[in-house]
């Protein structure tokens, strides 16, 4: 049997060592972590959304750019076959309404725990506690232990999962990424995904809307354009809908200092068609109760119509039907900066995927092969980042069984 190195215990990782054990391979995986999985632990606290029901071509598209690299792995290990390993684990799965899929336990506990013990039998061992500090000379792998010494293994080949930079308290930092760029490995700046964004409301609305969900509106920047719900926060804006938007939403930030975002609270209602119901005689009733009553916008909604009318210098009481109605599909939100890094759900940036060949090793280091949230791709939740996970681990453990079949 041939001794493979696995570094990372999140989903990438584990799924290359089970490829690897069921390859033939003896398998030891390593994390800096006193356990498996935490941000997978983490992800399923809310309902664990493992991948998506929507066609593939669909699907793929969800990763922009990086789609042409995933799409073998994803082919190899589609949500279907996901969906398959997870039932086969004892973890049927349903699609909810969304076209998301989650287990029907709703939760990552059962599942992971389900998986550990697959692979407690396949013979994988785990050595926790173990954080990756690089190669030393003669090319063994180092790890920094908990009582300060330096531990050496030698492997075969390694399969290096190590994860991005968001949450590091749960085991991913991105403190690999000097490490590979010091042996001239292409590597993009982690950049938070999947995160809020920071906007300066007034005290007034930020005491009273914070934790208050927009829900129905669609969201635009540009030529992008989402539907769903967003969460107002005390520093700014988060939620599906943004997270969808957030690569666009990042880039302008980052290239402009801010970005303009346009919230349309009834989208499913023209300018015209509200204009007719904001034209009606509002009697003695306060503006928030006709609007409330007219159009059905929500107190949050009307909160942010308020917002701007202060920025503009207007009430908005002296506001015409018409201005009404063209402001309610036209709230213009200016984003001032992304929230950290650490709280998002997941980073863009990482090692350059053209830096790896089509068996995911990495063409400067023979041996070693990537997977996870390590390479530089991102996608919206909704199932796109454990699914790119979990294909791009079960690709790179196929690669290091084909690379050892023809060395």
């Amino acid at each position: 049997m041939t001794s493979i190195a696995v570094i990372g215990a999140g989903p990438a990782g584990l799924m290359a060592a089970e490829v690897l054990a069921r390859g033939g391979a003896r398998v030891t995986v390593y994390d800096a972590m006193p356990s498996a999985g935490r941000k997978f632990l983490m992800a399923g606290r809310g309902g664990l959304n493992l991948t998506h029901s929507e066609p593939l071509p669909q699907f793929m598209a969800r990763y922009r750019e990086a789609a042409p690299n995933l799409k073998a792995a994803i082919d190899a290990f589609s949500p279907d076959a996901l969906r398959a390993w997870s039932e086969a684990l004892g973890e049927p799965t349903f699609v909810g309404t969304s076209g998301r899929v989650f287990p029907k336990a709703f939760k990552a506990s059962p599942l992971l725990r389900a998986w550990l013990r697959r692979l407690d039998a396949a013979g994988v061992r785990f050595a926790f506690r173990h954080r990756w500090t690089g190669w030393d000379a003669e090319g063994r792998l180092q790890f920094q232990t908990p009582d300060g010494a330096l531990a050496i293994a030698a492997a075969r080949a390694t399969v290096l999962a190590l994860g991005g930079a968001s949450w590091p308290r749960l085991g991913s930092d991105g403190g690999w990424v000097d490490t590979f760029a010091a042996r001239g490995i292409a590597v993009s700046k982690l950049r938070p995904a999947n995160s809020g964004f920071t906007v300066a409301w007034s005290d007034v609305f930020r005491d009273r809307f914070e934790g208050q969900p927009l829900k129905g509106v669609a969201l635009t920047i540009g030529a992008h354009t989402v539907r769903g719900e967003a969460m107002i926060t005390r520093s700014g804006i988060e939620g599906g809908a943004i997270y969808a938007l957030s690569a666009e939403l990042r880039e302008a930030v980052l290239d402009l200092g801010q970005a303009t975002l346009t919230i349309a609270l009834r989208p499913d209602l023209d300018t015209a068609a509200l204009t007719t119901r904001l034209s009606g005689t509002r009697g003695k009733q306060s503006l928030a109760n006709f609007l409330r009553k007219a159009v059905q916008l929500s107190p949050v909604g009307i909160g942010l119509m308020q917002e701007v009318a202060i920025a503009s210098g207007r009430p908005l009481a002296s506001f015409s039907p018409a201005e009404l109605a063209h402001l309610i599909n036209a709230v213009l939100v200016q984003l001032t900066g992304m929230a950290s890094i650490e709280r998002a759900i997941s980073t863009a940036g990482g090692i350059a995927l053209d830096e790896l060949d089509e068996l995911f090793m990495l063409r400067k280091l023979p041996g070693v092969f990537a997977a996870g949230e390590m390479l530089d791709w991102e996608a919206p939740t909704g199932g796109y980042l454990l699914q790119a996970s979990f294909a791009t681990g079960a690709a790179a453990g196929r690669g290091v069984l084909q690379w050892l079949e023809k060395s």
